[in-house]
Parts: structure tokens; C-alpha cells; sequence
């Protein structure tokens, strides 16, 4: 697959990207040369290999999942914070029917 100097200019005009004939004739090279490495890539034998995401393997940092880690932030504070509310009701904010 090759482009030729108009389908560079579509792509441009769709990208919004306004270039000049100079600049068009300088893309279509590059655009080229990128489409065959892409179909070298293509050509490429990998039966039997697993895809990845990343090139090392990557693990998440996990923090240990404690209730009441931190007194200001953790649980057991239900009281505190409905002491606040207008309209508690069964340990929950009350809050005005919107729907009929």
C-alpha cells in the first residue's frame, strides 16, 4: 500500500492540518516508508507468543485495605458526620424526593 500526494492532502484536510505543496511533497515519503515498515511488521512469525501490554512485567503497589487507618479519614464515624446532615434517616442523609 502506498500514498500519493492527494491522499496526504485528505488526511490532512481531515486532521485540519493546513499544509502547502511543499510540505505534501515531503509527507508522502515518510508516509510511505512508515506504511512498509508497518506491512514488514505484518510479515513477522508470531505463533506461540502471548501479547503484552507492557515489556516488563508491572505490578501495582497495593496499600493493605485497613478500616479505621487513619481516626480522621476511617470508618466509625457515622455519628460525627450525620450530626451535620438536615435529615438523617436509618444512618443515611435524607434527601427530598425528586421523582413522583
Amino acid at each position: 500500500m502506498s500514498v500519493d500526494k492527494a491522499t496526504v492532502a485528505k488526511i490532512a484536510s481531515l486532521a485540519r492540518i493546513r499544509m502547502d505543496d511543499a510540505a505534501l511533497e515531503q509527507m508522502v515519503p515518510e508516509l510511505n516508508g512508515i506504511l512498509q515498515w508497518v506491512e514488514q511488521l505484518g510479515e513477522v512469525d508470531v505463533t506461540g507468543i502471548e501479547p503484552m501490554a507492557a515489556v516488563i512485567p508491572n505490578t501495582l503497589r497495593l496499600r493493605a485495605d485497613v478500616i479505621d487507618a487513619d481516626p480522621l479519614t476511617g470508618g466509625g464515624r457515622q455519628g460525627d458526620i450525620l450530626a451535620n446532615a438536615p435529615a438523617a434517616e436509618h444512618g443515611f442523609f435524607g434527601v427530598p424526593k425528586v421523582i413522583e
